[in-house]
């Protein structure tokens, strides 16, 4: 296991977790909100994002997690990345966190396997970088800190070698093995099968340096070529054209890490004329995949009913898992109503189809009734917002 590995994961999975709430944001306004949820302006979206970045890159919380270390568990990463997205004005309840970190583990677990070289893990990271860096292009204090924090990770990985980089790889796997947790977006894309595994594609560029395969060379004892054969290699594969870039700024060349909810599909680092027509159409469409996923959520809890239960106009706490309970109709969360009257009840519809899995998730999230002390505001409960589609 290496113990190299931690700065790049949180790092790539911050990225991804960026990329969804900013999306989500900008979608809350295309929306009109008549159920007094909270109104998002474009002040406050900035405001989250410099928050989030700012604590993220950190020179105090990059010291920390570029140390020497092994990798953290799920557990004590889900808690790290909830933190950072707490240092904002935005508050995410347990079930909301749990999609949130489902999505980000999956789209870089997606990004890890479709690595054609175990060292485009740091072109990843970098094209992460650069995207965080066009969301915060204008606050000159915070593209510093993250050009900073990415000369930090040249001098630290670009020495390594492709042994180093090969056992991070290994280790990012086995961390995500068992998790196979099927996202809409991957689905309707048929780069994922129902059962959670992703489908890998037989074409594209190979790594910088390296032959397509397909021809096999027989060498005497001086090392001279005495023979060639060809085989079929089963794909449609092409050379590199140039090598890319490990500077501070430059050329990629890989897709992988971009933001895949702008309307550009991250596997098209690996295109075929399948994957090209699939993203044509799905841009041609405004890419509804996307806001799709980040819907899953409250189509997993059925029709959502807004009930008022206060006319004060200050900040509120909105309550996304407030389920019925069999015959009662008492909410789960009951205690919160009870203490705090500046609440947004948000009660599922449910029907057949879900009240399985409804009762599973409300099951694993009881200790939401805890949190009940401080004053709320309007991010008190920022996807929530999906159920606004």
């Amino acid at each position: 296991m290496s113990q190299k590995t931690l700065p790049l994961l949180i790092i790539n999975l911050g990225g991804e977790m960026l990329y969804i709430l900013e999306q989500r944001l900008r979608a809350q306004d295309e929306h009109d909100d008549e159920t007094q949820r909270g109104c998002w302006t474009e002040d406050d979206r900035k405001r989250v994002i410099n928050d989030i970045v700012g604590t993220m890159f950190s020179k105090t919380f990059l010291e920390e997690i570029l140390k020497p270390q092994d990798v953290f568990t799920h557990r004590a990463l889900r808690t790290v990345l909830t933190r950072i997205a707490h240092a904002s004005i935005m508050c995410l309840n347990p079930a909301s966190m749990d999609r949130l970190y489902d999505l980000m583990t999956m789209a870089f677990k997606y990004q890890i396997i479709l690595c054609p070289h175990p060292r485009d893990l740091l072109l990843i990271t970098f094209n992460h970088m650069d995207s965080i860096k066009d969301l915060v292009r204008k606050s000159p204090n915070l593209v510093n800190q993250i050009n900073e924090a990415q000369r930090q990770l040249i001098e630290v990985y670009t020495p390594l070698s492709d042994g180093e980089f090969q056992l991070i790889r290994q280790t990012l796997l086995v961390l995500f093995q068992d998790m196979q947790i099927r996202v809409s977006i991957f689905l309707k894309q048929q780069i994922q099968n129902p059962n959670g595994h992703f489908v890998l594609p037989t074409s594209g560029p190979v790594p910088y340096g390296f032959e397509v395969p397909g021809l096999i060379r027989w060498f005497n004892p001086k090392g001279r070529e005495v023979r060639r054969a060809m085989f079929p290699n089963g794909g449609n594969y092409t050379k590199a054209v140039h090598q890319p870039s490990f500077d501070l700024f430059g050329d990629r060349v890989t897709r992988l890490g971009t933001n895949m909810y702008s309307g550009a599909s991250p596997e098209n680092s690996i295109p075929s004329d399948k994957s090209t027509r699939k993203q044509k159409q799905v841009e041609s469409a405004h890419n509804p995949l996307a806001t799709e996923e980040l819907n899953l959520l409250a189509k997993l809890m059925g029709g959502m009913k807004v009930q008022n239960l206060s006319k004060v106009d200050a900040g509120y706490k909105v309550n996304l898992l407030a389920l019925e309970k069999e015959d009662e109709g008492v909410c789960i969360l009951e205690g919160l109503e009870q203490q705090s009257p500046k609440v947004i009840k948000i009660q599922a519809i449910q029907d057949e189809l879900v009240s399985t899995e409804l009762a599973h998730i409300a099951g694993e999230f009881t200790e939401d009734g805890s949190q009940t002390k401080g004053t709320w505001n309007k991010g008190d409960d920022l996807l929530a917002m999906m159920d606004d589609i």
